[in-house]
């Protein structure tokens, strides 16, 4: 059975265009260019998946709204935003109502079909075992790349897909520096560095929520951040 996807945007080139490239991946989708038609919509019947851009038509914020709306209709349903506004406010108070993922239009058209495949897997092996050869333990930290999850001790530390890439970066090779330019390139999302910033930061605030004394990415002034060594910890 085919995935429905949703796509919530103003502009009709736009939405016409990302709507023609899922099509020929494969997947069903409806197209929207408000939140009164999304929402009428919704209420009958749930997507798969819903790409939302923020502002829509005459409501400045509509897509926020949409997004706290979906998200109070169902915990696991995928939620990206796709929009041109790439300040840190927003981001922020997207990744707050619930989205898994803050994308900018300047993304590539494979990297957005990839970041959905990527949630839609997620999905698929929610209820799944995990399987060893997924895993990569750090000390504390394990990742698992099948389901795309993290845990810190134990916890569940709820990162988004882009946020997992970067973890995954930073963690595959601890002690080595990443650029800003190599974590965008490994995590797939083409961003300018202020941006890569403040997903570090959104990531090392989420694992503080789970271990306040969390100190194990680095940032290396002029150079980048890496995952810290435990000394005391053997590899």
């Amino acid at each position: 059975m085919s995935r429905r996807i949703a796509i919530v945007e103003d502009e009709a080139a736009i939405r016409e265009n990302y709507a023609d490239v899922l099509r020929k991946q494969g997947y069903e989708v409806q197209t929207y260019a408000n939140r009164k038609d999304a929402m009428s919509a919704f209420d009958i019947r749930l997507p798969n998946l819903a790409i939302i851009d923020i502002g829509l038509e005459n409501e400045i914020d509509g897509g926020f709204t949409l997004c706290q709306s979906l998200r109070s209709m169902s915990d696991t349903l995928p939620i990206i935003f796709l929009t041109a506004r790439d300040n840190d406010f927003d981001t922020v108070s997207g990744l707050r109502m619930g989205a898994d993922d803050y994308l900018t239009k300047d993304i590539s058209l494979p990297h957005l079909t990839a970041r959905i495949a990527a949630l839609f897997r997620r999905l698929d092996v929610i209820d799944q075992p995990p399987s060893p050869e997924n895993l990569i333990e750090r000390d504390k930290l394990t990742l698992d790349i099948g389901r795309l999850t993290v845990q810190w001790d134990g916890h569940a530390v709820p990162l988004t897909v882009t946020e997992f890439w970067m973890v995954h970066a930073l963690a595959k090779f601890p002690g080595h520096v990443k650029s800003r330019q190599v974590l965008m390139q490994e995590s797939k999302i083409f961003v300018d560095g202020s941006t890569i910033t403040s997903h570090v930061k959104r990531i090392r605030k989420k694992f503080m929520q789970a271990d306040e004394a969390f100190d194990c990415i680095e940032t290396v002034y002029g150079m980048g951040y890496r995952w810290n060594v435990d000394p005391t910890v053997s590899n």
